[in-house]
């Protein structure tokens, strides 16, 4: 069996992470509010059969098939919460696993950074794809495993604080989120990003 680096329903996708993976998503781009799954399986090439699953078994529709060096990442979306548990569950049965193989996350690093320097948010607005940090705000830095909790991690932390996303990066071996905003709100996302990822598994 593939190895299940992650499994992770997002029951309905946040405005800013939906806008800044709509950057380089290729698929179809799914629309605020709607449910999503994200599948992480190595090795990559594998992830191409769990589209073909995916896709056949359910009204969902695929935005963001990757396939790198080690890893490949899905994500499918619907209106419908129904329709993308029912195209997850037919992707678990072809690999004959359950939700609970999937790699419980690892908060690599998790770090608030107060009263940015304008030097540093120059430094970081010039590789940004999101909204930009400025002098004087607060930003909140996650590392993780695997990578595609990055996107969890963010669109949880949205729904709980008023915050800017910066960046996020959600492919490869380790997931990165970059937080801007008022100290308070930062705390208040880094506290929900957390959660989520705990509920998930994290120690």
């Amino acid at each position: 069996m593939a190895d299940l680096r992650s499994f992770i329903f997002i029951d309905q996708l946040q405005p800013q992470t939906l806008a800044y993976v709509a950057t380089w998503m290729r698929g179809s781009l799914p629309r605020a509010r709607m449910a999503a799954q994200i599948i992480e399986i190595a090795p990559g090439l594998d992830i191409e059969a769990l589209t073909d699953v995916a896709l056949k078994s359910a009204d969902v529709k695929a935005g963001l098939l990757v396939v790198e060096r080690q890893f490949g990442t899905l994500e499918f979306h619907s209106r419908s919460t129904a329709e993308v548990h029912a195209a997850a569950d037919a992707v678990l049965h072809a690999l004959g696993g359950r939700r609970e193989d999937a790699a419980a996350p690892k908060i690599l690093a998790s770090k608030i950074v107060t009263r940015v320097d304008h030097q540093h948010a120059f430094l970081m607005n010039r590789n940004r794809m999101g909204s930009m940090i400025l002098g004087g705000e607060s930003l909140y830095l996650l590392e993780c495993q695997s990578a595609s909790y990055a996107m969890l991690a963010c669109n949880e932390a949205e729904k709980e604080a008023n915050i800017k996303v910066i960046d996020y990066r959600m492919i490869g071996p380790n997931g990165r989120l970059y937080l801007a905003g008022d100290e308070a709100e930062v705390r208040n996302a880094r506290n929900a990003a957390e959660a989520a990822l705990r509920q998930a598994g994290a120690a």
